[in-house]
């Protein structure tokens, strides 16, 4: 996309010249050749004076303090706030997107909000929020604005999370979630197919993020699958994925089947029946995953985290509320004393289903 009159981009570092004097963007897995004044497809990186350049740092679509769980993650300090924030623009093109208003703009009027990595991470400390998820939209085409958001809550004690579809190259791989305390990973389907027809984009690169995230890092990380009627809800399909993940990522990774609901371009596919997500979630315990959940329906025993060892119920939560905590304050199984994986307080927080707007002043 051309665009006559940019804003000063902010410097990146993931590009080189080509021999015609384009720029190759080297940021995901593609690798946008761009002209000047051209934008990539995620259209918030562009060539400008020769180099690629971040047109929204410090801009945001807004900010709101959610619980950890609707990220989802329910396996990191569950039952606390956490303050949220996308920006627009995305690197795949998924017909399904949910949140499209901001991943699909081509508007920079969208980025109303602006804050600094600084301030954010005082509204933070000033909500008492865990500390900042990258959401709504992919942070890692917005990668210098997270890191930097990222670095400041650190100094401050805080925590940074991702919530992205891990669709990135090794060497920013790398740099982005050494700097995440957490992330949750969108896995789309188990389908190549899938991931071309219906996200324009590829299966192997997501699976490159997840070994990565496994292997070499400490980042605590959970998966979440969207299953689409028709699309990725095979039995086949659900059971590869399961398989692989528990060959691959361990038994003990937290996987979340969501609930689709017609959207954007797919506006003519069927709601996802809550049955689908409890067969999902049945294929996932008879795979030997130890801890699916099902997600956007009302399913207290789907939703709830059980010891893999004794059964007791560790963490009872009906839609975003907890109830029933049963760990200690090792994070222990108060029945057996077996370890739950995750990371976890001494007790739970109480922030709840509440969603919150935030204005940054």
């Amino acid at each position: 996309m051309n665009i006559d009159e940019q804003p000063e981009g902010h410097p990146t570092r993931y590009w080189h010249t080509l021999e015609d004097g384009r720029v190759q963007c080297d940021l995901c897995p593609r690798f946008c050749k761009l002209k000047e004044s051209q934008r990539g497809l995620c259209y918030v990186r562009g060539n400008q004076g020769g180099e690629i350049k971040l047109f929204s740092w410090g801009r945001s679509s807004g900010f709101c303090i959610d619980p950890i769980e609707k990220k989802p993650l329910n396996h990191f300090y569950p039952g606390e706030p956490i303050l949220s924030f996308g920006t627009a623009g995305c690197n795949l093109n998924c017909r399904f997107c949910q949140n499209w208003d901001m991943s699909k703009s081509r508007e920079m009027d969208t980025l109303a909000d602006q804050a600094r990595p600084e301030q954010l991470a005082e509204s933070c400390l000033q909500h008492h929020c865990l500390g900042v998820a990258f959401t709504y939209n992919d942070p890692v085409i917005f990668m210098e604005y997270a890191l930097d958001v990222a670095t400041a809550c650190h100094e401050r004690g805080l925590k940074a999370v991702a919530v992205s579809a891990g669709y990135i190259c090794d060497a920013p791989r790398t740099e982005f979630f050494s700097q995440m305390d957490a992330a949750n990973i969108d896995l789309k389907s188990f389908s190549e197919r899938f991931y071309k027809k219906i996200c324009g984009g590829q299966l192997a690169p997501v699976l490159d993020t997840l070994l990565y995230l496994k292997q070499e890092t400490d980042c605590w990380f959970e998966i979440t699958n969207l299953i689409i009627p028709g699309e990725n809800d095979s039995n086949q399909e659900l059971e590869a994925m399961c398989r692989w993940i528990h060959d691959e990522l361990g038994p003990e990774t937290p996987l979340h089947f969501s609930a689709f609901h017609p959207d954007y371009k797919m506006l003519n596919t069927p709601h996802t029946p809550s049955e689908t997500l409890t067969r999902a979630r049945e294929i996932a315990l008879n795979c030997g995953l130890h801890y699916p959940y099902t997600g956007n329906v009302h399913d207290p025993a789907g939703s709830s985290t059980y010891c893999h060892h004794c059964g007791l119920r560790l963490i009872e939560r009906d839609w975003y509320q907890l109830g029933e905590w049963n760990l200690d304050a090792a994070g222990n199984c108060r029945g057996c004393s077996s370890k739950l994986p995750g990371r976890f307080s001494t007790q739970p927080g109480s922030w709840g289903p509440r969603r919150m707007p935030v204005r940054l002043v």
